[in-house]
C-alpha cells in the first residue's frame, strides 16, 4: 500500500485489514480518476450523510451531479456495510492519503 486509509462510520473508527485498505484505496482512486479534479489523487476525503456526498480531492472540493453522488454513495456504503463490526450506517467519513513515490535514477 502506498498510503493511509482512515474510515469512520457514525463517527466511530473502523479497523481495516490490509486487503480492505488496498481494495478501498484502489476502488475510490478509480472512481475519482475520471472526475474533473486538481491532478492525480494525493489526498481524498469523502463524507456521506444521508443523500449528501462531499468529495474533497487534494484539498479542493469536487462538484458532482446526482448520478455521480449516488454512484459514490452506493459503492462506498456497499463496501463499508460488508466490514466486520459495521451495523447501521448513518454517516461515513473516508480519508485516503497517498505517499508520494520517490523516483530515483539507477
Amino acid at each position: 500500500m502506498t498510503g493511509k486509509i482512515t474510515l469512520l462510520v457514525n463517527d466511530m473508527p473502523i479497523g481495516l485489514s490490509y486487503f480492505a485498505q488496498e481494495f478501498i484505496e484502489h476502488t475510490v482512486g478509480g472512481m475519482v480518476a475520471p472526475l474533473e479534479s486538481p491532478g492525480e489523487m494525493e489526498t481524498l476525503d469523502i463524507s456521506i450523510e444521508g443523500d449528501a456526498v462531499k468529495i474533497n480531492l487534494n484539498n479542493a472540493s469536487v462538484r458532482t451531479n446526482k448520478f455521480v453522488s449516488k454512484v459514490f454513495k452506493n459503492t462506498i456504503v456497499g463496501i463499508v456495510s460488508s466490514l466486520k463490526g459495521v451495523r447501521e450506517i448513518n454517516k461515513i467519513h473516508l480519508s485516503v492519503k497517498r505517499e508520494k513515490q520517490s523516483q530515483e535514477s539507477s
